[in-house]
């Protein structure tokens, strides 16, 4: 394996939300159970919804 980037890291980099990305893996990496992140996962989800709005606004 290369610097070839993960793909999914690739997009997320774009959208502005991979640093709540990393939080929800460490949070999950430390707790073992996801659903003790509700609160990280919910800030991911928030994030990727507004990148969502903003590309759809662009080709209104």
């Amino acid at each position: 394996m290369g610097d070839t980037e993960d793909p999914v890291e690739q997009m997320l980099k774009q959208t502005g939300c991979i640093d709540l990305h990393y939080k929800v893996q460490e949070c999950i990496a430390e707790t073992g159970d996801w659903r003790k992140c509700q609160n990280v996962v919910k800030e991911f989800k928030t994030c990727m919804q507004v990148y969502t709005e903003k590309q759809r606004q662009k080709y209104e």
